[in-house]
């Protein structure tokens, strides 16, 4: 069996945005991604893999491919065994508890999959994303998750409304923030992390009841910033210390 025109034109056209809403689905490729999907409750809508793959679902969902096949339609530089088209879940209802992870206009694909990484490995269940914010459903997002994707529930929404809504302590990584080696941090709270040039927007910091920083030790001081998805872990593991 091989790969139909209309196939391929679907898997191609599912690299963007719109026609994921269109079509409700994404894509997801190599074997850890693909397990991990395939043995949560995401759906899946078609499998592509080599003969080598063991595929646990209906073979009615399954298309065997050779490796050629499997290279004209994977975006990785090494395609491996499979890739797989899967339903996009419907959102779940935010929940006003926990520690919650906010992203305001977060615009990288790697640091949202590493962000998503790191909420599933610091037992954040909940992430939620400005509008602006890369769609979790990218390919690149999906991939840099890892299979975190199934665990960690991520909703797309007015920040604003959101924060000022939640009766939740508010947190802002900002450099002048106050020590977060030096801060008691509760259990609960919203931690928002910002753009990756341009930080958390004017209109969110005037919103927020705390300022954190994560202190400098270099000897020169010229270190600028740290990389988003870097900030995020140093802070969650404070968030979490003791608990």
């Amino acid at each position: 069996m091989s790969i139909s025109k209309n196939q391929l034109k679907l898997i191609t056209s599912l690299s963007q945005k719109k026609y994921r809403q269109k079509h409700n689905l994404f894509i997801a490729e190599g074997v850890k991604v693909l397990n991990e999907l395939l043995n949560s409750t995401f759906e899946i809508e078609t499998l592509f893999c080599t003969d080598d793959f063991e595929a646990t679902i209906s073979e009615e969902k399954v298309v065997r491919i050779s490796e050629t096949e499997l290279k004209k339609v994977s975006t990785l530089k090494s395609p491996n065994k499979a890739l797989g088209i899967f339903k996009i879940p419907k959102e779940k209802a935010v929940q006003n508890s926990g520690l919650t992870i906010a992203l305001d206009a977060i615009n990288d694909p790697g640091n949202l999959g590493t962000i998503i990484r790191l909420c599933d490995w610091f037992g954040i269940t909940q992430l939620v994303c400005s509008k602006d914010t890369v769609d979790c459903y990218n390919q690149k997002v999906v991939q840099a998750s890892m299979g975190s994707l199934t665990r960690v529930s991520i909703h797309y929404t007015d920040l604003e409304n959101y924060i000022t809504k939640s009766n939740l302590d508010t947190f802002i990584a900002d450099m002048d923030g106050e020590n977060v080696y030096k801060t008691k941090l509760p259990k609960e709270g919203i931690l928002i992390m910002g753009n990756e040039a341009n930080g958390v927007s004017k209109e969110i910091k005037s919103l927020l009841q705390y300022k954190i920083s994560i202190p400098r030790f270099g000897e020169t001081q010229e270190t600028e910033s740290l990389n988003v998805a870097a900030a995020t872990a140093i802070l969650l593991s404070e968030f979490k210390r003791g608990y």
